[in-house]
């Protein structure tokens, strides 16, 4: 096969421009809510799409910053003091690590977790993630950083709400819930929603902004630790690398079942492990296989690499000319187009459907999605895999005790 396939160039391009339209509010408001600002999003977005794009083995996949890797980097951010030495050493590492995962063949194996624990922990990150942008919405901030500090502090933001952000946020999500599907053809909902609200802002002032934003092309980040960050450090990277590849690999099966392909999960691994790891070199947040964008993509007609690449390249055409632009835009337009992405992230068809299946799997599902949302992601998994793997164990076990029961009485009957 070709590197470069240019047999369907004009519904690469078609797919590439739809994938960067609907990227940019989204790298925008996963940058902002990361703590590492806006344009690291954007830069995220840019690397990571373009190197999954050219190296990756899932052709028509658009990678970027997606809601689970930002929930976790937001927490790195967070427990590194925002020291960039150490933050981006973490992403850099991670990527490090999506390689040799790629190199070693381990990409089969990694599809391999229980759907159960896969749902309960997606669904746990669209908690966290709404549970950040609700005080955000009402026009204030959380105080600390973590999900337990921004629950708490919702019933302050709701009784003494900044009207004109309120207004803003309303707006927002009611475009990006209802926004026609025939329109979003044209114009995506995000999309809609970022020069809608910001717009409205212009005319109902006192939101507050995103204020200034650095332009031009980022600095090299050298990544940097000590004997006693390393093991923090290390943590973070094994929590983003896990996460980003399940995450690329889950996405790449939608790839596969839309355009009847079959992807590569090593080369993906190692493709994103490339993008993520000039991410952390140049201070962008980490990202992976992005289902929607992706979704969107092969629906507009993209097909192959080229597609990932060129809407990257668009992206980067964005940064340099219009990121003065972005200055403008309230936080509570943000706010809500990230809880549309939480809300997204549920697994909403699971949890209808719970009740047709196994309890067990209900159970481990509520477990995940719990230890997710109030302990930690690395704790919730490891949990769920434990549990899944004694289900299974005895599940085999009980199995087996009925076929020698009914050995022993077939036994018994012919004596």
């Amino acid at each position: 096969m070709k590197f470069f396939d240019t047999s369907n160039l004009r519904g690469d391009i078609f797919g590439g421009v739809t994938a960067s339209i609907i990227a940019l509010p989204l790298a925008l408001a996963f940058g902002e809510a990361s703590g590492a600002g806006p344009i690291a999003g954007l830069w995220g977005a840019i690397f990571v799409g373009f190197f999954a794009a050219l190296f990756g083995g899932t052709g028509s996949q658009i990678s970027g910053p997606t809601g689970p890797m930002v929930v976790v980097f937001a927490g790195v951010f967070a427990s590194l003091s925002g020291n960039p030495a150490l933050v981006f050493a973490s992403v850099v590492l991670a990527g490090l690590l999506q390689i040799t995962l790629g190199v070693f063949k381990m990409g089969q194996y990694i599809r391999l977790v229980p759907y159960p624990v896969v749902s309960g922990f997606m669904s746990g990150i669209g908690c966290i993630i709404i549970a950040l942008q609700v005080s955000r919405l009402f026009g204030h901030e959380p105080a600390e950083s973590g999900t337990i500090p921004a629950l708490t502090a919702i019933p302050s933001a709701v009784m003494d709400p900044n009207l004109a952000a309120l207004l803003v946020g309303a707006v927002t999500l009611a475009i990006v819930f209802t926004w026609p599907k025939s329109l979003g053809t044209y114009l995506p909902a995000p999309l809609a929603a970022l020069i809608t609200g910001t717009l409205l802002s212009l005319v109902v002032s006192g939101a507050p902004i995103l204020g200034d934003i650095p332009t031009g092309f980022p600095d090299l980040v050298v990544p940097t630790f000590t004997a006693e960050t390393f093991p923090i450090v290390l943590e973070a990277a094994v929590i983003l690398a896990a996460l980003g590849a399940i995450d690329s690999l889950l996405t790449s099966l939608v790839a596969d079942n839309m355009t009847r392909t079959r992807h590569d999960s090593d080369k993906e691994l190692i493709g994103q492990g490339i993008g993520n790891t000039f991410a952390g070199l140049f201070g962008a947040i980490p990202g992976a296989g992005a289902t929607m964008r992706t979704v969107v993509n092969i629906r507009t007609g993209g097909l192959t690499r080229i597609s990932g690449m060129l809407h990257s390249v668009l992206l980067l055409a964005v940064v340099i000319s219009l990121a003065p632009l972005a200055k403008v835009i309230p936080h509570a337009v943000l706010a809500g187009i990230l809880i549309k992405v939480g809300y997204d992230i549920i697994d909403i068809g699971y949890l209808r459907r719970a009740h047709k299946g196994p309890r067990l799997d209900l159970a481990l599902m509520a477990l995940v999605l719990l230890l997710t949302v109030f302990v930690d992601l690395i704790t919730a998994v490891a949990a769920g895999v434990v549990v899944a793997s004694m289900a299974f164990v005895k599940q085999l076990a009980d199995e087996q005790l009925k076929k020698f029961a009914s050995e022993e009485n077939s036994f018994v009957k012919t004596t």
